[in-house]
């Protein structure tokens, strides 16, 4: 990864790629919604498909503009990606606006972790713009003010996410990413699309709703500590059955404490229990498939890549799934000079 703009043409602005990442530990739970700081810490894959380009000039505008997949953003992204800006220009101590052009190649809104590489993108490109350089862990807790996941696509293959301490300053500073040895170990992860449209309601409320109603979110979060000790013991070892395991029954019980909340939180949809049947199926049948979903309907299984066209072939052939799309490992983010491609 690279972060340092001190090269850089701040006339041309500065372009970021990243990637998003998908969580096998999950992300759910704010105990500070100003910082973004976690309940709990999380553990993700990044993906080599779907990024992120993200263009950011500065300087020759009077007010920020920002613009994503080539149309001008919405007011919720433009107010979110302008209070982003101004956190950022306090850092560099520059005042120029700044005008950002930003590419998702993920369906946007549909649980598929656009603002991860989003806001990692836009972090890196907005601090290579400002001509202000940071190290990865600093990039990793710029971009957690973004979006929390977005720390995580800072860096590329498996990462974990740490919480930070429990008193000021040391919450802050102890909330970022890091990658997780992983030697070899490189497993394929189908995606399989159920609904790419945007969700009904954002992650940020319903998040934050099932902190506040639902009486099997503090039992969830409490088995955070030893999921993520078991996991990264099974990723070093590269056990993709216990990798797996952990994975599904953690994005399970996830959804189940949304299903608890009042009134409840419902992102599967009936496409998403038939992939999760059929991920069952492939088991049965002797295949180490095991799933995990995001706040959205959308299905990613995990396999052993001589695996992965069986899977994907399982999957794609129920009448809910529109596509699927195979990933494996993926790259933390990378900044260059010149206009956005």
């Amino acid at each position: 990864m690279s972060t340092d703009a001190t090269t850089l043409d701040i006339d041309t602005g500065a372009t970021a790629v990243a990637h998003p990442n998908m969580a096998l530990i999950k992300y759910w739970g704010k105990r500070d919604r100003d910082l973004i700081l976690p309940v709990t810490g999380s553990l993700s894959m990044t993906l080599d498909i779907f990024p992120t380009t993200t263009h950011v000039r500065v300087g020759e505008q009077e007010a920020d503009t920002i613009a994503l997949d080539g149309r001008p953003a919405d007011e919720v992204t433009t107010r979110r990606v302008t209070g982003f800006l101004r956190l950022v220009r306090d850092i560099t101590g520059r005042h120029e606006a700044a005008a950002v052009d930003s590419v998702n190649s993920v369906p946007t809104g549909a649980g598929l972790a656009s603002s991860a590489s989003g806001f990692a993108a836009l972090a890196a490109a907005a601090c290579a713009a400002y001509d202000h350089s940071l190290t990865p862990r600093e990039l990793s807790r710029l971009a957690r003010r973004g979006s929390g996941s977005a720390c995580r696509s800072v860096f590329g293959d498996f990462v974990v996410w740490h919480p930070g301490g429990s008193r000021p300053p040391r919450d802050d500073l102890g909330s970022y990413a890091e990658p997780v040895p992983a030697g070899d170990f490189d497993p394929a992860m189908v995606i399989a699309i159920v609904d790419g449209g945007g969700k009904a309601v954002s992650s940020r409320k319903a998040m934050q709703h099932t902190v506040e109603t639902s009486p099997f979110y503090l039992p969830w979060a409490a088995g955070i500590a030893a999921d993520l000790e078991r996991m990264r013991a099974a990723i070093g070892r590269g056990d993709l059955q216990e990798v797996g395991r952990i994975a599904e029954h953690n994005a399970l019980s996830m959804h189940a404490t949304m299903l608890a909340a009042r009134p409840a939180v419902r992102y599967l949809q009936a496409g998403t229990l038939r992939v999760l049947d059929a991920v069952a199926a492939l088991r049965t049948g002797g295949i180490d498939a095991y799933a995990t979903i995001d706040a959205g309907p959308n299905v990613a299984v995990l396999c052993d890549p001589r695996d992965e066209i069986r899977v994907a072939r399982a999957v794609s052939e129920l009448p809910d799934v529109s596509a699927t799309h195979i990933a494996h490992r993926g790259p933390g983010t990378t900044v260059t000079a010149g206009a956005a491609a």
